[in-house]
Formats: C-alpha cells, sequence, structure tokens
C-alpha cells in the first residue's frame, strides 16, 4: 500500500487548505492509499538555532538535530512515505510561519561543512518521491503563482526532501467570504491531483 504524508501548514481549522487536504486525503483512501495528516498548528516543533550541528556529517541520511522534540518523529514519517502533499496557504505574500519553522528545520537534509560557501542536498541523488502542493491565496489564482512566494517556498520544501512534484493546486480569490467551502467543482481536479500519486 502506497503511504501518503500531508503536511499542513494552516492555522485555521477547517479552512480552505484543510478543506483541500481532507478531499485530497478521502481521494487518496478511496484508491487505495494510506495517508497521514499532520497539522504543524499542533505539532511541537522548535525554531531552528542555525547552529548547523546537523550539517556536518555527510550521507545521504538525514541527520538528528539537537532539539528533542516532534521534528525527529516527522522526519521518521517523511523517510517512510512513499509521496507527499505539502500545503500551505498564503499569508503576507508567503507560507505561513508554522510551515517555514517546519522548512527551516529541514536543515537536516542538508550537507554543509564550515568550508563550503552553500549546501549540498542530501537526497539530490537519490530517487524522486512524488509530491503534490497546494495553496490559497486572496489575490486571483495565476496572481498568487507569479508575484507571491508561497509556490517558490513549497517548491523549496519538495527538493530538499527529494521529492518531484508532479501536480499543483492553487487557488485564488478566496478571502471574500468568513467561512469559504471548498466548491464542488475543484473535486475533479483533486481526484485527478491524487491519481497522480498513486498510479
Amino acid at each position: 500500500m502506497i503511504k501518503v504524508l500531508a503536511i499542513n501548514g494552516s492555522y485555521r481549522e477547517d479552512g480552505f487548505t484543510d478543506q483541500t487536504v481532507e478531499a485530497l486525503a478521502q481521494a487518496l483512501v478511496v484508491a487505495g492509499a494510506e495517508i497521514d495528516v499532520i497539522y504543524l498548528r499542533t505539532y511541537p516543533i522548535e525554531f531552528c538555532l542555525n547552529c548547523r550541528a546537523c550539517t556536518q556529517q555527510p550521507g545521504a541520511a538525514p541527520v538528528e538535530c539537537i532539539h528533542h522534540d516532534g521534528m525527529r518523529e516527522l522526519i521518521n514519517k517523511i523517510e517512510q512515505a512513499d509521496c507527499y502533499i505539502l500545503a500551505a496557504p498564503t499569508n503576507m505574500g508567503s507560507v505561513t510561519a508554522i510551515f517555514k519553522r517546519f522548512m527551516e528545520r529541514l536543515v537536516v537534509y542538508a550537507y554543509w561543512p564550515w568550508d563550503m560557501n552553500g549546501p549540498q542536498y542530501r537526497k539530490a541523488q537519490a530517487p524522486k518521491k512524488k509530491a503534490i502542493l497546494v495553496s490559497s491565496f486572496a489575490a486571483p489564482g495565476i496572481l498568487g503563482r507569479w508575484f507571491f512566494g508561497t509556490n517558490k517556498q513549497l517548491k523549496m520544501t519538495a527538493k530538499v526532501i527529494g521529492a518531484e512534484i508532479v501536480g499543483t493546486l492553487f487557488t485564488g480569490m478566496i478571502a471574500k467570504e468568513r467561512h469559504p467551502k471548498l466548491p464542488e467543482g475543484m473535486r475533479s481536479k483533486i481526484k485527478a491531483l491524487a491519481g497522480k500519486l498513486v498510479c
């Protein structure tokens, strides 16, 4: 059975991002996949200290951080998963702060000794896993893709953990209602995206 890990960086319970991830999860279960959804808003992750202790050891496997928190378990889940859903709404032109905190802790996937100018990603040569990116914007979707940093940061997250992006779902104009609901018309696209992960 294919294991899918969804990492949701939304603050709002049952908001648009939650609804989208839930719909993807339901479609994946119907397709025969096993899914684990992580809500970063309730997950115990400390801030990266930028000490780079985890980046000094070579090798393809992520190195343990000096923090003893939930990130260790989450790295294990990332390693064990076959594919991913990476989701975050756009706040102030970027992913949410909780998703950014998670991103920074992914430095364990970098080899970066002190005498090197920049990091080498440990998963660069590994077989690629699949990922779907999910986000939403107050602006029209096409503007959100090109003029905000959310798309770029979700792509960077996929790259660092060794994933190839096989689909994206960026929804615009969602800020006109206090409690927006996932349009029924999106469900066919969601089903198609789910199929790209399990095919």
